[in-house]
């Protein structure tokens, strides 16, 4: 920046807030970022990601952190099969040796990975966003939950999918999509699930009839998360009027739904260890742009919500590192949003236009190819207002 140093806010530690904050600390622009759970630890921080060599790793790149990336990631997480509901395998890709054009990694050591780079007390945990007013030209000011109030010249919402940040420059809410997920954990496989193991191997399988489907991804630590896959109402549960913790009724509802199965991937649904987890699939409406605003912009799933195949992390890593270059490169906060999203916001608009739609894609007995295409990106903000975890940051 040419001028004098912004405040910057930065709402959601999630991967898109923390790695735009490392950007800026590169270049020596100071911001917070303000979270609403109260520390690191606080809960599970969801699935596996794979991130792409062209525009996740990207990112990583130029936050100084692809090696170390490298060194925690899984590139055995890239193989991929797919089957049919007897449990046949139809394809199966097994990496090269040194191919990583999308290793994987768990999402909770990403997340460790970037507080590590961070400069002490960038994070500030226990901090729930209310609202946020002031003029549209600035200063804006912050309210957070307890009655704290903190004002920025530039608030960047990277607050997931059910953003409070949003609401300050788009009416726009996400919407069903009509495919929900049960997401199922597994742990100790290789000792204690030895046939799920092998069915899942280092990566993920998936399988689909054309009305129900499953993805099955192995994590680290020798856990395995199955996800579930249906086209129902997202009260599904509640309208076969049981609770989302009567794991033994709604595996009763699963393996009739499933009952043409093969054993072996009705495992998926007998083994599980603890609940299901709900996670009905929401995404913003498409387009979704705004006005611009030279004091609050959005990236991630804040911005540009879709279903999780895939690209949902990589393009907020992509975002986040193209905000943070702008805002070092123009020499003002105005000039910087403006020049990201005139970027941005075609890129997410084009994206979402060839994923409208396309978690059916997850039921159809023409399954994705897990080959080329991401996998499944479900994340602890998947998941209706109102839920558990959904509260945005």
């Amino acid at each position: 920046m040419t001028t004098a140093t912004p405040r910057i806010a930065i709402v959601g530690a999630g991967p898109g807030g923390l790695i735009c904050a490392r950007i800026l600390q590169r270049h020596g622009i100071t911001a917070a970022v303000y979270e609403r759970d109260p520390g690191p630890a606080a809960r599970d921080q969801g699935g596996t990601l794979d991130l792409h060599a062209d525009n996740g790793q990207l990112a990583l790149r130029e936050a100084g952190l692809l090696e170390e990336f490298f060194r925690l990631a899984r590139p055995e997480g890239q193989e991929m099969r797919q089957l049919d509901p007897a449990g046949t395998t139809l394809f199966h890709h097994v990496p090269q040796e040194g191919e990583r054009f999308k290793p994987e990694i768990d999402r909770g050591r990403l997340r460790d990975l970037l507080l590590g780079s961070l400069q002490p007390g960038t994070v500030r945990w226990g901090h729930t966003l209310e609202a946020i007013s002031g003029p549209a030209e600035g200063p804006r000011r912050l309210h957070f939950t307890g009655g704290a109030t903190v004002e920025a010249d530039l608030v960047i919402g990277a607050d997931g999918a059910w953003s409070k940040v949003r609401r300050a420059v788009s009416p726009a809410t996400p919407r069903y999509s009509g495919v929900h997920f049960l997401e199922a954990w597994f742990h100790d496989v290789t000792t204690r699930h030895p046939a799920i193991a092998e069915l899942v191997g280092q990566g993920s399988a998936a399988a689909a009839d054309g009305e129900r489907g499953l993805f099955a991804q192995r994590n680290g630590g020798d856990h395995v998360r199955v996800y579930l896959v249906q086209r129902v109402p997202a009260d599904w549960i509640a309208a076969a009027g049981l609770s989302h913790g009567a794991t033994d009724g709604i595996r009763a509802l699963l393996l009739e739904r499933y009952r043409d199965w093969s054993p072996r991937l009705r495992r998926l649904i007998t083994d599980n260890e603890g609940p299901y987890v709900d996670r009905p699939i929401f995404a913003l409406p498409v387009p979704h742009t705004w006005a611009h605003h030279s004091t609050v912009t959005l990236l991630g799933d804040a911005a540009h919500l879709m279903p999780p195949l895939g690209v949902g992390v990589n393009l907020a890593l992509l975002d986040a590192c193209e905000l943070a270059l702008a805002i070092a490169h123009h020499g003002t906060i105005d000039a910087a949003v403006h020049a990201y999203e005139q970027t941005m916001l075609p890129r997410s608009t084009h994206l979402a236009r060839l994923l409208d739609g396309a978690a059916d894609g997850l039921l159809s007995t023409d399954l994705p190819d897990f080959a080329t295409a991401g996998g499944i990106e479900p994340s602890a903000d998947a998941r209706p207002a109102g839920s558990p975890g959904a509260t945005s940051r």
